[in-house]
């Protein structure tokens, strides 16, 4: 049976084909560690998963999940108050929050709600390839930015032209970054919204790593920046402070007319987000800000275990400051891909290729730090010996 023209445009998505790679290994008796994907293995705080557990036996949460379109107006309410006490942001509960089955989800939506075909959408290379997909599954036309490490990973607006940017109707930004770790600063926010003004540019600001920094970086918000409401929405999660990837909770916060338009998408495509996961959400928000703190610091740990490491084989680097990742230099005189595939055949250690994030990604790799400390301490002694002097 034939299937969508549509589905022709989008390459296979990277962690599918990982995780068939992964398998097939397993299946053949090899001992495969992954450090390619960003899923942290420490359980959900005791407290969240307690209150899971009442609100589900309570049969009111049984049916349809209550506004179903935005989310909890409880639930929201404490996005609000999460939003002030992190970052300093007034919010609107009824108006500028919409609660999301996931960040990745409000990305999809985001396009849904805003973008016509044939319009153009910027994204970063390297970039979360999910936002690719979702443009060109809405017909938008995917127009790349490149970041570089001269420019902290930071796109350089000068580098757009000029009749790109009056043609772009929206805009996926990620910071800390995804893949490069890289964080944002309250002058380069300023200067977004102030190009983001001047043509006319929707934000999608998608920030589900605003908790996890290092070293004492600022914990910074897109909606901090004076003029980001007028322009843009932010996209969070409690997947990656609370451990919570497979709960599917997130939040759309920001302008009025886009969450309002965000939303309608939302109440033509789901029933909204399970009572009972809504609950657990305000309780994760409302009592475990200790509970990122502890997940920073085991993050910390085995963050320089990694870059000891890599030392000690002759790559050396100064990592950005922000999420779970590191953002690798291959070995001279290596490809992206040849380094990668060396890693997998010779010591059974899975990365991503730097450029399955775009072209700009080559010569890097992409290591998570979300496996457990006895395997990650594993997979860098294999490395060490393999790549001994």
């Amino acid at each position: 049976m034939e299937t969508a023209d549509r589905l022709t445009k989008i390459p296979p998505y990277l962690f599918m084909e990982l995780r068939k790679k992964i398998v097939a290994a397993r299946a053949a008796g090899v001992d495969v560690i992954s450090l390619a994907i960003g899923d942290p293995v420490e359980a959900t705080p005791k407290s969240v998963i307690d209150e899971l557990c009442r609100a589900a036996y309570d049969p009111a949460n049984h049916r349809y999940p209550t506004d179903e379109e935005k989310g909890m107006l409880a639930f929201r309410q404490e996005v609000a108050r999460w939003y002030d006490r992190r970052y300093g942001v007034a919010l609107d509960p009824a108006t500028e929050i919409l609660g999301l089955i996931g960040s990745k989800e409000g990305c999809h939506h985001f396009i849904l709600a805003r973008i016509n075909p044939g319009d153009v959408v910027l994204m970063t290379d390297p970039g979360y390839p999910a936002y690719r997909a979702s443009i060109l599954m809405g017909g938008g036309e995917p127009w790349n930015v490149p970041i570089r490490a001269k420019n902290d990973y930071l796109p350089d607006f000068a580098e757009i032209p000029t009749a790109i940017a009056k043609k772009a109707r929206g805009m996926f930004l990620n910071y800390p970054n995804n893949p490069t770790g890289a964080c944002a600063t309250r002058k380069f926010l300023g200067d977004l919204v102030a190009f983001a003004k001047d043509y006319d540019i929707a934000v999608c600001y998608d920030n589900p790593y605003s908790e996890i920094l290092f070293a004492g970086q600022e914990r910074i918000s897109f909606l901090m920046a004076p003029g980001a409401k007028d322009v843009g929405v932010e996209l969070n999660s409690l997947s990656k402070p609370f451990n919570m990837c497979g709960w599917r909770l997130g939040m759309a916060c920001g302008n009025p007319d886009l969450i309002a338009a965000i939303s309608k998408v939302k109440e033509n495509t789901d029933s909204g987000i399970f009572n009972p996961i809504q609950f657990a959400g305000i309780q994760a928000l409302k009592t475990e800000e200790a509970f990122i703190e502890d997940m920073t610091a085991i993050y910390g740990r085995r963050r320089e275990l990694v870059l000891s490491t890599l030392r000690k084989i002759g790559i050396v680097f100064t990592p950005p400051r922000g999420t779970f990742y590191l953002w690798t230099p291959v070995p001279e005189g290596m490809t992206s891909l040849e380094f990668t595939n060396r890693l997998f055949d010779r010591t059974a250690i899975v990365v991503a290729a730097g450029t399955a994030y775009g072209e700009f990604g080559e010569g890097y790799i992409r290591i998570s730090l979300t496996v457990p400390d006895d395997r990650l301490a594993e997979a860098m002694s294999r490395i060490e010996k393999e790549f001994a002097a």
